[in-house]
């Protein structure tokens, strides 16, 4: 019983830790349109600036993805912390767009790092027969935790002094918190190797998989690339386009996306591992939809419903995408075809952001969104067909 105590305090501490790191990735989203009236830059730079935190996440899961199966998952994860702390003092120093780019990628490293070695770690930490409940933890704390960053902030800097710095020192004791935290938990890696023998991760998909991945790859991009949208430009769409300058409104707005995601995860449970990636597909179908919506027509209300529907159609997609590929991959490849999926997935909101900021100067921001949504809905309408043709043979 004590070990039970144990272990599961391990696992939700372990959580918390998760959730602080992640929280500080989306934390300047409500904060890009202080930053743009403070040194001048464009829409596409605001996309650019949060896009180069999906190249930090792409770089450490093909390069030390799997660092922490060798050095042990603590000293990965304070390092994490480290990049994360780095990230929030470039933010509180930042003199121009140089600082906003290193404080981005930095925030990249960090969340790469805590991708695969915050999941095992909380997982590892249950006790026996406990996998189910401490994947709810690991899940929550990833998605709970990237939406509590905008909310904090918009709070923060919203009704306190100094907007762009309360915030991130904020952050920076939650970080040294978590340091103090993780210090006093054990490791979960029995037998630890030298970072020496750690080697990059090569993407890879063999024969059985390549039926099954095209679907989920597609899926998970069009489910990323929503959410870059949604923490990248939904501010500026908010206040140019419906006059709303609230920070903690437009923070709250993208922390229901983060939310309803979670809350679609935990759905596959009931809905099934099977239904979850076609259901998935069609929320964000719906979600898309609503956007365009609120985008022609100028709707704070279908931009709240695109985020809990598209949201949801996230959190449901990619946790079937993983599912899918994870059986159907052979489990001495199994760790290089998830990485393969995960790069797919962060390049959907780098990409397809950048686009919608080159579009956003010429035709503007409802008319870039509503180009992109075209696109997107094109991508996850042809994963949808092809999943029911392949589910109907």
């Amino acid at each position: 019983m004590d070990g039970d105590r144990r272990g599961w305090r391990q696992c939700v501490l372990g959580g918390a830790v998760f959730a602080v790191c992640m929280a500080g990735t989306t934390l300047p989203t409500p904060l890009y349109g202080l930053y743009q009236e403070k040194f001048g830059f464009s829409e596409l730079m605001v996309t650019v600036v949060y896009a180069v935190y999906a190249f930090g996440v792409i770089g450490v899961l093909l390069l030390a993805g799997n660092a922490s199966d060798a050095v042990g998952r603590r000293p990965v994860l304070l390092a994490g912390l480290g990049f994360a702390a780095a990230s929030a003092v470039c933010f509180l120093c930042a003199t121009g767009l140089g600082w906003l780019y290193a404080g981005r990628l930095l925030s990249g490293l960090s969340a790469g790092l805590f991708t695969g070695a915050g999941t095992a770690y909380v997982i590892e930490s249950a006790p026996p027969g406990g996998a189910a409940r401490a994947t709810f933890v690991a899940t929550a704390a990833n998605m709970g935790g990237l939406g509590c960053g905008p909310l904090l902030a918009g709070l923060l800097s919203q009704y306190a002094a100094r907007p762009l710095y309360l915030p991130f020192t904020v952050h920076l004791a939650l970080v040294a918190a978590s340091v103090a935290v993780l210090l006093g938990l054990g490791e979960t890696v029995r037998e630890r190797r030298p970072l020496g023998t750690v080697r990059p991760q090569r993407p890879g998909l063999p024969a059985p998989v390549r039926p099954v991945f095209g679907p989920a790859a597609i899926a998970s991009f069009v489910g990323f690339a929503l959410f870059g949208v949604f923490t990248s430009v939904s501010p500026a769409f908010l206040a140019q386009s419906l006059g709303v300058h609230n920070r903690a409104v437009s923070g709250l707005v993208v922390a229901l996306a983060f939310f309803a995601s979670t809350a679609g995860q935990l759905a596959v449970g009931r809905v099934g591992a099977g239904r979850s990636l076609p259901l998935g597909c069609v929320g964000l179908l719906a979600g898309l939809g609503l956007l365009a919506g609120a985008l022609y027509w100028d709707l704070l209300v279908l931009v709240v419903l695109s985020a809990l529907v598209g949201g949801a159609g996230q959190g449901l997609a990619f946790r079937g995408a993983l599912s899918a590929v994870a059986q159907a991959s052979p489990a001495d490849r199994r760790a290089a075809v998830i990485s393969t999926l995960f790069v797919v997935a962060y390049a959907g909101i780098s990409v397809p952001v950048i686009g919608v900021g080159v579009l956003a100067d010429p035709i503007g921001l409802e008319g870039a969104g509503l180009v992109f949504i075209a696109c997107m809905a094109a991508l996850v309408s042809t994963a949808g067909v092809y999943l029911l043709r392949r589910s109907g043979r």
